[in-house]
């Protein structure tokens, strides 16, 4: 079954964590990347189903957006069906670490 990702990219730590905090409780999805971006913005991405990738990213969204300031959301954006070549170059791939908290 293909799984759709789904990307925030944040300035500053604490939007990342709210938003990564707010992806996996709000829908069925899995953390599958957390990292450094330019100028200390961090990338958080999640997989799962089409739609439990959507309901994930608007919470996600709303919480890195209400992040009290000194962070802010900067980007977002969902791949529905991520080709294999994309999976095996970019780090949005299931990994042993994560495997244990597929949905």
């Amino acid at each position: 079954m293909p799984l759709a990702v789904g990307v925030i990219q944040t300035d500053g730590f604490p939007p990342a964590l709210a938003a990564a905090d707010a992806l996996v409780k709000s829908a069925g999805v899995t953390l599958v990347y957390f990292g450094l971006a330019e100028r200390a913005e961090f990338l958080v991405a999640v997989r799962g189903k089409t739609a439990e990738v959507h309901r994930a990213m608007e919470a996600g969204i709303a919480a890195a957006d209400t992040t009290p300031p000194g962070g802010k959301l900067v980007s977002h954006y969902i791949i529905p069906n991520p080709p294999e070549n994309v999976e095996s170059v970019l780090p949005i791939d299931f990994t042993d670490q994560v495997e244990r908290f597929r949905m």
